[in-house]
C-alpha cells in the first residue's frame, strides 16, 4: 500500500504572519485555531507550522532557545494542544519545523558551551582557534574563509574563551556539532517528545548541512561576493546519510503515519534519490532549490528573466530522476521565496487570477506531494517595498549591507533585486478581508500589510466560485480522486517551447494532458497526437474552455487538464 502522503497536499503556515488573535501585531496559535475551517474547506491534508518555539526572534524563530516549549509570542503548550486537536478533528495532520543544524546562541546548550573551554558541552558546537600566526579577533583571523548566509564571516569571535564558533547563518545561530553523539541523542529525545504529544512529522530545516567535513577546508574563491564558495565543506557532508538513518531508527521506526521532509539547499538528484529511497530509511521527500533558482544568473545582484525552457528542463530532470525511487516535493512558494504569481506569473489586475491558477495547475499535476504556502491559494502578490527601511528580514538587511558597504553596489541596484526576491514578500500578513490590516490584527502589524488587500482577500474569495481559492480547492480534490495524478508516469511535451508548459501523466489506461500558457498572449499548442485527444474529457481549466476539437489555442495564462482512456 502506498504511503498516505503521496496523495496528500501540505499547507505551510508562517505563524507570525497568519492571524493575530490578541492584537499585539504578531500572529499566534489562537489565530490559527480561528481559521482552521479555511484550511479544511480548501481540502488540505497536512498543516506545517514554521517555528513556534521560544526564540530571541533574530531569524523569526529559526533561532531556537528551547526545543520543547512554545514562545509566549504565539501561546503556550495548552493552546498548542488545542490547535493540534482542532487539526486532527478536521481530518488533517500537523507537522513541526525541526531546526537542528543550529540553535540560538541563547539556548542553554550554547550558554554552557561558551562558558568555558572545559565545559562538558564545549564540543556540542564547532569551536576553533584563530588561524595560526594571527591575532585572535583580528580581521582575517577566522579559522576558515567561509561566509555566512546572512552576511559577514561564518565565524564569530568569543572573547571569553578566545576562540571562534561556527554559524552558517546568523551569528546568533551557532551550528550544532552532529559529530557529538550526545548532541544527536538530545535531538532524537526532543523529536520523540513531540511525536508522543501527537505531532505527525517534521519539516527539517537545512538538514543536509548537519554533517561537516571535519577538516573544515577553506572554500574556493568566487567571482562574486566577498566570501568564497565553501559549500563543499558542509553541503551533503560525509556522514549526513548515516545521521539520517540513525535518526530514522531512533525516532521514526514503528511510527508509520509520520511525514518527514528535508529542506536541502544544493542537493543533487542523485543525492535526493538516496535520501528518499524508502529502502534506505532516511526521509520521505526533500525540498530542492533548482527550480526556484531558475531565474538567477551568476551575479546575485542582477535580475534574469525566466526562460521557461530552463524551468521545464529542471523540473523534468527531477521528475525523471525520482521516477523509480524516491519522491518529489512540489512547491512554488514558501517563507523563503517571493510570491510565485509575481515571479513566474503576471500579478497585474488583468492576469493575476488566471496566472495564479495556471501556476497551481502546472505544479499540482506533477508527480510528487504539493505544498501550498499561506496566501498562495488567494493569489497573493509581492509587496511594493520602497526603501530598505521597509524590510524586516535579517537576510535582506545583511545582504544589503554586505553588497552596498563591502562590494560597493549601488543601493538602488540591490533594492531592485530585494524587491523582486526578498523573503519579506512571503511574510507580509495573510489577507483575510478588506478591513484595516486585512483582518490580520487589531493592532499594528509587525510587517506592513500589502495595500492590495482590499481587492485580494479570503473573505471575497470564499464567496466567489471562480476565485483562486476555489480553483485550488478543485485542484486538491482532483489529486484526491484521480489516481493518475498521484501515481501516473510523467512525460514532458514541447520541451523547447518558451511559451507553453505541457506534459502527460499516465497510469494504466488513464492518461492526462496538462498544458499551461506562461504568456499574456494567445498561443496555439502544437501537441503531438492532438487528433487522438479530440474526444478527451476536459477535467479542469482556469478560463473559458477551449474548443472541443482540440485545435487548442490557449488564451493568456490559461491552463487545461484533459483525461482520456488509452489502449495498452
Amino acid at each position: 500500500m502506498d504511503p498516505w502522503w503521496k496523495s496528500a497536499v501540505v499547507y505551510q503556515i508562517y505563524p507570525r504572519s497568519f492571524a493575530d488573535a490578541d492584537g499585539d501585531g504578531v500572529g499566534d496559535l489562537r489565530g490559527i485555531i480561528d481559521h482552521l475551517d479555511h484550511l479544511a474547506g480548501l481540502g488540505v491534508d497536512v498543516v506545517w507550522l514554521s517555528p513556534i518555539y521560544p526564540s530571541p526572534q533574530d531569524d523569526n524563530g529559526y533561532d531556537i532557545s528551547d526545543y520543547q516549549d512554545i514562545d509566549p509570542l504565539f501561546g503556550d503548550l495548552d493552546v498548542f494542544d488545542e490547535l493540534l486537536a482542532g487539526v486532527h478533528a478536521r481530518g488533517m495532520k500537523l507537522i513541526m519545523d525541526l531546526v537542528v543544524n543550529h540553535s540560538s546562541d541563547e539556548h542553554p546548550w550554547f550558554l554552557q558551551s561558551r562558558s568555558d573551554k572545559a565545559s562538558p558541552k564545549r564540543d556540542w558546537y564547532w569551536w576553533r582557534p584563530a588561524r595560526e600566526g594571527m591575532e585572535p579577533g583580528s580581521p582575517g583571523a577566522e579559522p576558515t574563509n567561509w561566509g555566512a548566509a546572512f552576511g559577514g564571516p561564518a565565524w564569530e569571535f568569543d572573547e571569553r574563551t578566545g576562540e571562534y564558533y561556527l554559524h552558517l547563518f546568523s551569528r546568533k545561530q551557532p551550528d550544532l556539532n552532529w559529530e557529538n553523539e550526545e548532541v544527536r541523542e538530545a535531538v532524537y529525545t526532543m523529536m520523540r517528545w513531540w511525536l508522543d504529544r501527537g505531532v505527525d512529522g517534521f519539516r527539517m530545516d537545512v538538514i543536509n548541512l548537519i554533517s561537516k567535513d571535519t577538516a573544515l577546508p577553506d572554500g574556493q574563491v568566487s567571482d562574486h561576493g566577498v566570501f568564497p564558495d565553501s559549500a563543499a565543506g558542509y553541503v551533503n557532508g560525509p556522514r549526513v546519510h548515516e545521521f539520517l538513518q540513525e535518526m530514522h531508527e531512533r525516532v521514526f521506526a514503528g511510527r508509520d503515519a509520520v511525514l518527514t521532509v528535508g529542506e536541502m539547499p544544493g542537493v543533487t538528484i542523485d543525492e535526493a534519490v538516496l535520501f528518499t529511497d524508502p529502502r534506505r530509511r532516511e526521509l520521505d521527500m526533500v525540498f530542492q532549490f533548482d527550480h526556484v533558482w531558475a531565474d538567477r544568473g551568476d551575479d546575485p545582484w542582477q535580475l534574469v528573466p525566466l526562460e521557461l525552457t530552463r524551468l521545464k528542463a529542471i523540473l523534468g530532470r527531477w521528475q525523471a530522476g525520482l521516477a523509480e525511487r524516491g519522491w518529489n516535493s512540489l512547491y512554488w512558494n514558501n517563507h523563503d521565496q517571493p510570491r510565485a504569481v509575481s515571479r513566474y506569473g503576471d500579478d497585474s489586475p488583468a492576469h493575476r487570477v488566471a496566472s495564479a491558477k495556471m501556476l497551481g495547475t502546472v505544479l499540482h499535476l506533477h508527480r510528487g506531494t504539493p505544498y501550498v504556502y499561506q496566501g498562495e491559494e488567494l493569489g497573493m502578490t509581492n509587496y511594493p517595498f520602497e526603501t530598505i527601511a521597509d524590510f524586516r528580514d535579517i537576510e535582506a538587511l545583511g545582504q544589503y549591507a554586505e553588497a552596498t558597504e563591502k562590494e560597493g553596489r549601488a543601493p538602488e541596484e540591490v533594492l531592485t533585486v530585494l524587491r523582486a526576491r526578498g523573503r519579506d514578500n512571503a511574510r507580509t500578513p495573510m489577507q483575510w478581508d478588506a478591513s484595516p490590516h486585512a483582518g490580520f490584527t487589531t493592532g499594528r502589524p509587525w510587517l506592513a500589510v500589502n495595500p492590495n488587500h482590499d481587492r485580494i482577500n479570503a473573505a471575497a474569495q470564499h464567496d466567489d466560485p471562480d476565485s483562486v481559492y476555489h480553483y485550488y480547492r478543485r485542484l486538491i480534490e482532483l489529486r484526491h480522486t484521480e489516481p493518475a495524478v498521484v501515481e501516473g508516469d510523467f512525460r514532458m511535451l514541447l520541451p523547447h517551447d518558451e511559451r507553453l508548459y505541457a506534459f502527460t501523466r499516465r497510469l494504466d489506461a488513464t492518461e492526462l494532458l496538462v498544458i499551461g500558457n506562461f504568456t499574456g498572449e494567445s498561443v496555439k499548442a502544437e501537441i503531438p497526437d492532438a487528433a487522438a485527444w479530440s474526444t478527451a474529457e476536459l477535467l479542469l481549466t482556469n478560463t473559458t474552455p477551449p474548443p472541443p476539437d482540440l485545435t487548442l489555442t490557449l488564451t493568456p495564462w490559461q491552463a487545461v487538464v484533459y483525461r482520456r482512456t488509452v489502449a495498452d
